[in-house]
């Protein structure tokens, strides 16, 4: 590396966050560590597998499935929204974690990988499954992580990360889930 690519390596960093917002945001989570929300979103269903999520005034989240599950491929797949979801939540994690500890970021990437199947069909005649067989059975991410620390620090950023991450969460743990005709 060249000394000119030195510096700017060490001057070029990621939009940063409002790190006073964050402790704030902290503290109130320390003063009521039971508080909850509630995320409300509604789809709509376009057929042929396709939806639209309508999140807030943003533009709809579309989910379809590839032609070989029937789909017409126009949008990533549930599972692909769904590792896309946590690897955001990643992303957002670390940069928290990072900021509260004074370090900045230069660039971070999440790689995703999940182990899923099919073979109940969606239910509609397919293999006989039992809940915890379905979905996914094993996920993983890698961080890619250029920051202003050591890599000893940054792995403990990306261990807490992970750790208090919802939706990382959302995988680790089981969620009531009450599905029901409106």
């Amino acid at each position: 590396m060249t000394l000119a690519q030195a510096v700017e390596r060490t001057e070029t960093f990621v939009k940063p966050i409002d790190a006073a917002g964050l402790a704030a945001f902290a503290e109130k989570g320390r003063n009521n560590p039971n508080a909850r929300g509630t995320v409300r979103r509604r789809t709509v269903y376009d057929g042929q597998f396709r939806s639209l999520t309508y999140v807030g005034n943003h533009t709809p989240v579309v989910v379809d499935e590839p032609p070989h599950q029937f789909g017409q491929d126009t949008a990533p797949a549930p599972s692909e929204i769904l590792l896309s979801a946590l690897g955001g939540c990643l992303c957002v994690g670390v940069h928290a974690v990072a900021t509260a500890r004074g370090v900045r970021i230069r660039s971070m990437e999440v790689t995703l990988e999940g182990d899923i199947g099919n073979p109940a069909a969606w239910g509609a005649g397919g293999a006989h499954k039992q809940p915890a067989e379905m979905g996914f059975q094993a996920v993983r991410a890698k961080v890619v992580l250029d920051a202003d620390a050591p890599r000893e620090v940054l792995a403990q950023i990306v261990r807490d990360a992970d750790y208090a991450s919802p939706m990382a969460n959302c995988f680790r743990n089981p969620i009531p889930t009450d599905v029901t005709l409106a």
